[in-house]
């Protein structure tokens, strides 16, 4: 009978190290800092794995910004002409435009499994290059046309040489990075299911659209063109008023740096479909990434005098990554917008992939987006 009760405590005991174990894994994948806070979700481990994960996660996203921060800015107002010093650089190290593109043709495939009680589904979906009147072919791309220009002069338009040229090997920075809303982020993990009280936004910049600027960043930097990124918040703590901040912020840069030719606003889009959030994705190289999408603005009363040459910059930018990556983009966007599109030539924002989208997909983006950018920059496709 001792014996047996010896055993039943060390079965006991190795339970509760099993759950130990297992709370601190769920803490670290959330972002949990010690064994306290990992075992808040160790009571659900033995019932529900899933379940413990999603309260390990909501524990983690105690900094995410509530929902009030997402409020839609009007992105047309006039920009408020500010000049402050500009932020920290990390040379080599990171809209919302609401869903537009090549979304009709897309087929989203829900994830096998129902989600936790309470949670939300993520679908996956692809979105191929468009056809039809609206769209103007761009050597391996496409460009949605959603102005009152003819496709005869989109076209024209787009087929203009790069109205910059990128030197490489020059200790002069050439390209910035930025992010309007630096504090948009993703999934952390691939689960099929999303928790409704996560806004999508982290002030932590190695989780945000920072990290994913930095590998772009990284790519084009290990190439020898100098690219800096500035990592200023500037939907934070206050969202409406980011694009009079972020204007600010870049003609700063280009009143201290004039050799950048390229400047990049990198975003993500958020895309929903009958309350699920959608992931844009697309394999590439054995691998999942976030398809992207570049958002190029046409002139409305005067307000893009250059917005030829950023066309004509957006479809070679757009044939480059979609000749070496076959499926990561949508076509590009072209449309009335602004986002600052009038400060250089070479203005442009992009968005890596969407809410549904794990970190990991939008990084594996970001190294495949700077390398074709890369290959632009220097041989010129």
């Amino acid at each position: 009978m001792a014996h047996s009760k010896t055993l039943r405590r060390l079965g006991t005991l190795a339970l509760a190290a099993v759950v130990g174990t297992a709370a601190m894994g769920a803490g670290r994948y959330a972002g949990v800092p010690d064994l306290a806070g990992s075992l808040a979700v160790a009571g659900s481990l033995l019932a529900s794995p899933a379940a413990a994960i999603g309260a390990a996660d909501r524990l983690f996203r105690q900094e995410a910004l509530p929902a009030a921060q997402t409020e839609v800015e009007d992105a047309e107002s006039p920009p408020v002409f500010t000049t402050p010093a500009p932020e920290e650089l990390l040379p080599a190290a990171t809209p919302e435009p609401q869903p537009e593109g090549a979304q009709e043709q897309a087929e989203p495939a829900p994830t096998p499994g129902p989600p936790p009680e309470g949670m939300g589904t993520v679908v996956s979906a692809h979105y191929e290059q468009g056809s039809g009147a609206a769209y103007i072919p761009c050597a391996a791309g496409t460009i949605k046309n959603c102005t009152s220009l003819s496709a005869a002069e989109v076209a024209e338009a787009a087929a203009g040489p790069l109205p910059f040229s990128i030197e490489v090997g020059s200790s002069e920075p050439q390209v910035l990075i930025m992010h309007t809303h630096a504090t948009e982020s993703y999934e952390l993990e691939d689960l099929g299911w999303f928790d409704p009280e996560y806004t999508s936004r982290r002030t932590d910049t190695s989780l945000n659209m920072v990290a994913v600027g930095a590998a772009i960043a990284e790519e084009l930097s290990a190439a020898g063109i100098v690219t800096l990124q500035d990592a200023t918040l500037h939907d934070y703590p206050s969202y409406n008023g980011s694009y009079e901040r972020s204007n600010a912020t870049v003609r700063s840069y280009l009143e201290q740096y004039p050799s950048i030719k390229v400047v990049l606003d990198v975003h993500r889009d958020a895309i929903e479909t009958d309350g699920a959030r959608v992931k844009a994705v697309a394999e590439v190289e054995g691998k999942t990434a976030a398809q992207v999408m570049i958002i190029c603005g046409a002139d409305k009363n005067g307000n893009l005098p250059n917005f030829k040459q950023n066309l004509a910059f957006a479809a070679k930018w757009e044939s480059a990554m979609e000749s070496r990556y076959p499926g990561l983009t949508r076509p590009v966007l072209f449309d009335y917008r602004y986002y600052n599109q009038d400060l250089t030539t070479g203005s442009l924002l992009i968005e890596m992939g969407s809410h549904g989208n794990t970190l990991e997909e939008a990084v594996y983006s970001g190294h495949l987006v700077g390398k074709a950018l890369v290959g632009l920059f220097t041989t010129g496709a």
